[in-house]
């Protein structure tokens, strides 16, 4: 075990899962043409806010027949804008491993209320039964990738193909690094801060044309909020879909994303970008193979994200302390790698438990994680040594 500390350090030491890195190479003047003062209902703003809309179709591999939106609020505010304008037509299967999931679920019992909830639940590190889920007559909220838990769907064959029902993915930290199934999809969200590494605040809503009739069929029996209001008279707000936002976007952080979909596109698309954060997910692997004292916190291979990696601790010396011990034994490793400025932000996510969450998305260089690992092994050792003083 590393004692010594290593003496190369990662050229880029950003691993946070959200706001997550920035693509290499960016920097502030490659936001140098972003329309700033201007309006984003002026010309130039809605060619800006249009040409978003297409570079996401053409990298995301979206279907022509599902509309694309900029909606407030993060993707957060995406899966509440189809949560309260949708549900309550029929039941709904309400899936959840880890703590976005639970949050959902939390909405639709204790906000909205509604009484014909079933919950497919599964604990962190686990994926569900996916079997359980009623995909053929019932909505379904899901998330594709469990930020917090390093838990994903491996596909979405479970999802059936002549459904009644909709089926709602949060897919944050998974589009743009895992394939979705568009075909099995109804509506999509994700957030820019995610995979590419955008700036926050601003959600992505996309909607199939089934999505897209229940919107303009079934009216909620309680009162929406302005920016959750996607139709007028009955018919979907197109302007929505072609870059007229409900509220005010950042005009800056437009341009941040639209950057970063041109570097997609450079690094060849979806592919590329899968195939990066496959790679960076692969570096890991081999550093868990090689180490006893960690694990991967998703339990089954297959099941294991590409994105939001989340490791665990195994050595007895470590498994047999108290929950509080524990925590504070992973974060004293943190500590310690942003001390040497090895790593940032590699804690794990509050609700989850005790470890590390590496975030693997396309914008991490692998190199960078192969001069992460030592570091890790070096801060272990350091916590571990500190175990047996005190005892």
């Amino acid at each position: 075990m590393a004692t010594t500390a290593p003496t190369a350090r990662p050229r880029a030491n950003t691993f946070s899962s959200g706001p997550c890195a920035k693509r290499p190479g960016w920097s502030l003047k490659a936001l140098a043409d972003a329309p700033l003062g201007r309006s984003h209902r002026a010309k130039i703003g809605k060619a800006k806010l249009k040409l978003a809309i297409d570079l996401t179709r053409e990298v995301l591999q979206v279907p022509a027949g599902y509309r694309i939106g900029i909606v407030p609020a993060s993707d957060t505010g995406a899966v509440e804008m189809a949560m309260w304008s949708m549900l309550g037509a029929r039941g709904v299967d309400m899936v959840s491993w880890e703590s976005f999931g639970e949050g959902w679920v939390t909405d639709v019992v204790k906000q909205l209320k509604l009484t014909d909830v079933r919950t497919i639940t599964a604990p962190y590190g686990e994926l569900p039964n996916l079997k359980k889920i009623d995909t053929k007559t019932r909505d379904v909220v899901f998330t594709w990738n469990g930020t917090t838990s390093g838990v994903r769907v491996p596909d979405a064959s479970w999802i059936a193909d002549d459904r009644e029902g909709l089926t709602i993915c949060d897919a944050t930290s998974a589009a743009f690094a895992q394939r979705l199934d568009w075909p099995k999809l109804d509506v999509v969200t994700f957030s820019w801060q995610k995979v590419l590494g955008g700036e926050a605040a601003h959600g992505m809503l996309i909607l199939s044309p089934r999505a897209v009739e229940r919107l303009e069929t079934y009216k909620p029996s309680w009162p929406l909020p302005k920016i959750f209001r996607m139709t007028k008279g009955g018919k979907l707000i197109e302007g929505i879909f072609e870059g007229e936002t409900i509220n005010t976007p950042s005009m800056l952080c437009v341009e941040d994303y639209i950057d970063a979909l041109k570097w997609a596109q450079k690094v060849g698309g979806l592919d590329g970008l899968v195939k990066r954060a496959d790679a960076n997910t692969r570096v890991i692997a081999k550093f868990v193979k090689e180490n006893d004292w960690i694990d991967f916190l998703a339990v089954k291979p297959k099941t294991r994200s590409n994105t939001s990696v989340c490791l665990k601790f195994t050595d007895p010396a470590v498994t047999a302390l108290p929950a509080d011990a524990q925590a504070a034994f992973a974060k004293g490793i943190v500590a310690t790698l942003e001390k040497e400025g090895a790593g940032l932000d590699l804690g794990h996510y509050r609700d989850a438990p005790p470890g590390l969450r590496i975030w693997c998305g396309a914008t991490v260089q692998a190199r960078d994680l192969k001069a992460l690992m030592p570091w890790i092994a070096y801060a272990f050792a350091t916590e571990k040594a500190k175990l047996k003083k005190a005892a």
